[in-house]
């Protein structure tokens, strides 16, 4: 056994998982900075520009959620449990047929995008000139869909070997690389052209592509634990399916918590514009805390996964534990200091006092169930890393029938956003209460009925 896998399996937990965190929360720092500066960039295009990134920034937040945090922890989550139980050459394969499930699901991604997106766009909002930026950015960066799918999947496949700090590392310098390279190719330089919004779609995909090459060039030059051979293996259903039924569960699980957010907008709509404005600034601060929770989970699940494929059970659930109350300590003290500071952060948007008091609502009642809300989503982490999606997922499927029913019926019933709001805080509660219970239940190590019966035991 090599001597990482060794120290996920032997070392302290708390002090390891902050150790191998503290890499990706610099990289969802750096990530969230590198939206931050290319909308300053664009903004200066134009309301038009503006309004049509703005229109596919949800599609490509939803697409960076499946691709890196569901299927990525699918791929994470069984190279894992290969490398803690020792099938070393098992887990080689799972690269090749991770990188078969990446490329189809890119191309995939770059068909509906052109078939489905002009429609889309166009109910949400975009019109004319937004309609037109919008098209343009969109159809140059899910053209890359492929490249971008790759480097998610890659940066798995190396996470999965207890590896966070190379991914981090890349991630940072292409993003150093990429913010002078954005306004460059927004409104040119030398003999660079004005290329408007289409440089900064066109940057993203430059940044997508050279990250990629950057990580198979690491994992097929002998540098990882891993050792995948150069040709592709002939692809076998076993590890798809050890992939893929943790990746399409927990793409469920991101595209639920996209369908929250959109119905919470649309029910504060029937409220009025006001309720719109102060929710949609105070839930960015919610936005804000999945990727750092990320930055907690994928560590958890990694040494979940090490830990439940060389059998250790104990330590799992003691991985899983520390991580959760780690990742809900820490969204806790932000949830409460947005309720008892809110314009803190609301002003950093805007100064509407409509949208102000709005959005102070919604932090005061929202904001200390955030913590709630970091313990729950760091287990659906773990239990990635268990294999073990099926609970999680009708945890997370709960969480929105709880806020879109009891939003709707706040809304009809009393008209005002403070009982959408107070749903939505109930929501957060439920979700981190339900994953207690499912990893607490010892649901992780339940065989299947089916499994069950082949093995003569009874149903």
């Amino acid at each position: 056994m090599d001597a990482r896998t060794r120290r996920l399996l032997e070392a302290p937990v708390g002090p390891t998982i902050i150790r191998l965190a503290l890499p990706n929360v610099a990289v969802m720092v750096v990530q969230a900075s590198i939206g931050l500066i290319e909308t300053y960039f664009v903004a200066r295009l134009g309301l038009d520009a503006l309004t049509g990134m703005a229109l596919v920034f949800p599609l490509l937040m939803l697409l960076q959620m499946v691709s890196a945090g569901a299927m990525g922890g699918g791929i994470l989550s069984a190279i894992a449990r290969a490398l803690g139980s020792g099938r070393r050459e098992e887990a080689n394969g799972l690269v090749w047929h991770a990188v078969a499930i990446t490329v189809l699901l890119g191309t995939l991604t770059t068909v509906a995008a052109f078939a489905f997106a002009p429609r889309l766009f166009t109910a949400m909002g975009g019109r004319e000139g937004s309609l037109a930026a919008a098209l343009l950015y969109a159809n140059i960066v899910f053209a890359a869909a492929v490249p971008l799918w790759l480097f998610n999947s890659l940066a798995a496949v190396i996470r999965g070997t207890g590896n966070m700090v190379f991914p981090a590392a890349v991630i940072v310098v292409g993003a150093i690389i990429l913010i002078p390279l954005s306004p460059v190719l927004i409104f040119g330089y030398g003999p660079l052209p004005h290329l408007g919004v289409a440089g900064g779609a066109l940057a993203i995909v430059l940044y997508y592509c050279v990250g990629t090459v950057v990580f198979a060039v690491y994992i097929w030059s002998g540098r990882s634990v891993l050792k995948p051979s150069l040709l592709p293996p002939r692809l076998s259903w076993p590890p798809l399916r050890d992939i893929l039924r943790v990746g399409a569960l927990s793409s469920l699980v991101s595209i639920s918590t996209n369908v929250t957010a959109a119905v919470a907008t649309g029910l504060a709509g029937l409220v009025g514009s006001a309720a719109v404005a102060g929710y949609g600034t105070g839930v960015r601060l919610e936005y804000l805390l999945v990727p750092l929770v990320f930055g907690l989970g994928a560590p958890t699940a990694a040494m979940v996964g090490t830990c439940i494929g060389a059998g250790n059970r104990e330590r799992a659930l003691k991985v899983a534990w520390t991580g959760a109350i780690i990742a809900g300590l820490i969204t806790e003290v932000i949830g409460i200091a947005a309720a008892l500071w809110p314009a803190a952060w609301l002003s950093l948007f805007g100064d509407d006092p409509q949208m102000i008091a709005v959005g102070s609502d919604y932090l005061r009642i929202v904001g200390p169930t955030y913590g709630f809300f970091g313990f729950g989503l760091t287990l659906y982490f773990a239990s990635q890393g268990a294999g073990r999606m099926t609970w999680p997922m009708l945890a997370a499927l709960l969480r929105v029938a709880i806020a879109a029913g009891g939003g709707w019926l706040a809304v009809i019933a009393f008209g005002q956003s403070n009982g959408l709001f107070v749903a939505l805080a109930v929501a957060l509660v439920v979700y981190g209460v339900a994953n207690g219970l499912i990893v607490a239940s010892g649901a992780w190590f339940r065989e299947p009925a089916k499994a069950r019966a082949v093995a003569g035991q009874p149903a």
